[in-house]
């Protein structure tokens, strides 16, 4: 059976987790991504552990079904191969600092006057605009400025960080449906966009119950372990052989 986005080239220009994993969950649909990696040592993903046989088994479970190749963009050479790979795909990701690419001289601008049906998408901390846009961020930044660090955890203790990278993932997730959404919008213009995700901005939409609370009633939501703030039962409660939901 063949999947939605068979047919769709991505140059995958990202690293690190949130655009890595925006390009996996399009490569799971079907998308050829083409993973550009600088040289010498790729992206830094690569150093992370856990290994097996001297690779990084979290580098591997993240860029799953992409190729890759090595560019280095800074020089003339690599500049101008790129703009000759970006004529012929449906989308570039990139997740630099604001204004990277353009300093590059493969920027938005640059790239659509040679293929206006491209699609380009950008993710970062904190957006393209905004007295932040040239602040470089981390998952754990975005968490901590974004509040849910401030819900994680047991009534009283300070801020926790959750279990997993969720201000790289939800990033990834928003990026990936921007990215489908050009894509179909595409369908009837015939012509590409720029997307422009911020990592924070992310972070803050999935607080969901927090949020309308803190509307609603002026007060800061608190950590309150596993339990909910409006529903009960609605927590892991102690038994004799461990907790039970």
């Amino acid at each position: 059976m063949s999947r939605p986005l068979e047919g769709i080239t991505i140059l995958d220009l990202t690293w690190v987790l949130s655009g890595p994993f925006a390009a996996m969950v399009l490569s799971d649909l079907g998308a050829n991504v083409i993973k550009v990696e600088r040289p010498p040592y790729g992206d830094v993903a690569r150093t992370t552990g856990p290994y097996q046989n001297n690779w990084s088994g979290y580098f591997f479970s993240i860029n799953r079904g992409k190729r890759s190749m090595s560019i280095d963009l800074r020089s003339d050479e690599g500049r101008e191969l790129f703009l000759a790979l970006a004529e012929n795909v449906d989308v570039v990701m990139e997740n630099f600092t604001p204004g990277t690419m353009d300093r590059m001289g493969i920027g938005y601008d640059v790239l659509s006057e040679r293929n206006p049906r491209l699609i380009f998408a950008s993710t970062s901390g904190f957006g393209q605009d905004g007295p932040y846009r040239d602040r470089p961020a981390l998952d754990v930044i975005v968490q901590g400025m974004g509040g849910i660090m401030s819900i994680t955890g047991e009534p009283g203790g300070g801020p926790v960080r959750p279990g997993a990278s969720y201000g790289d993932i939800t990033a990834g997730l928003y990026t990936a449906i921007g990215i489908l959404a050009a894509l179909h919008e595409r369908d009837t213009s015939g012509l590409g966009q720029a997307i422009d995700i911020s990592m924070l901005d992310c972070q803050v939409s999935v607080l969901e119950n927090a949020i309308v609370r803190r509307a609603i009633t002026g007060k800061d939501p608190e950590p309150l372990g596993t339990r909910h703030p409006s529903a009960t039962p609605f927590q892991a409660f102690p038994t004799a052989d461990g907790y039970i939901v």
